[in-house]
């Protein structure tokens, strides 16, 4: 962790340990003006991740997926998310991360990725670091079905959607993860996806 030599008398306490870590944090924090104030906050960490969005631009199209996520869910989102496949690093670095997911969560077997981005997508509360990158694949590449991991949970709806379509979700409010999103947005700047 980098110093910070505003944050002061840092102090961690742990509310919570599962699947994600759930801390009480307060610290004192000296300001802009010279004034030092104590503040407290929650802060989750359930480890950092990765995200890969397989692109094929011979036929236009791209792989992402559906599943039940409780969060949105509890806010107001009773539809399944369309996302790109992601997932925790669990001790690997985020490349063969993304690769892992691809195989567990799509069925495919990527063999070259190109690191997009990496971000925080909720600074406010979560310390996870997410990257992000964008995959050639053909139909070749299918090892399975996908589906994910039972034994984690997953129940995943692999699809294949034309770039166009996935794209336009964003501005018409249906693909609405932030990662997703990003990713999308990526690989329409790049250009990869223009044919002529």
């Amino acid at each position: 962790m980098r110093d910070n030599d505003r944050v002061r008398n840092l102090v961690t306490e742990v509310l919570f340990q599962g699947w994600a870590v759930l801390k009480r944090v307060s610290f004192d924090y000296l300001r802009r003006d010279g004034r030092l104030d104590r503040i407290i906050r929650l802060s989750a960490d359930h480890g950092d991740a990765a995200a890969v969005l397989p692109y094929d631009p011979d036929r236009g199209v791209v792989l992402l997926l559906k599943q039940f996520r409780l969060p949105p869910y509890l806010n107001g989102h009773p539809e399944e998310m369309l996302e790109v496949c992601a997932g925790r690093l669990d001790g690997d670095d985020p490349r063969t991360c993304a690769r892992r997911e691809a195989r567990e969560e799509l069925g495919y077997q990527l063999a070259d990725i190109e690191p997009a981005f990496t971000f925080f997508a909720s600074p406010a509360f979560d310390t996870e670091k997410l990257t992000g990158f964008i995959a050639r694949y053909s139909p070749a590449d299918r090892a399975d079905a996908g589906g994910g991991l039972a034994e984690e949970g997953e129940d995943i709806e692999v699809i294949e959607m034309a770039f166009d379509h996935a794209f336009a979700g964003i501005a018409a409010g249906w693909v609405v993860d932030a990662k997703t999103i990003l990713l999308l947005q990526h690989l329409k700047l790049s250009g990869r996806m223009e044919r002529g």
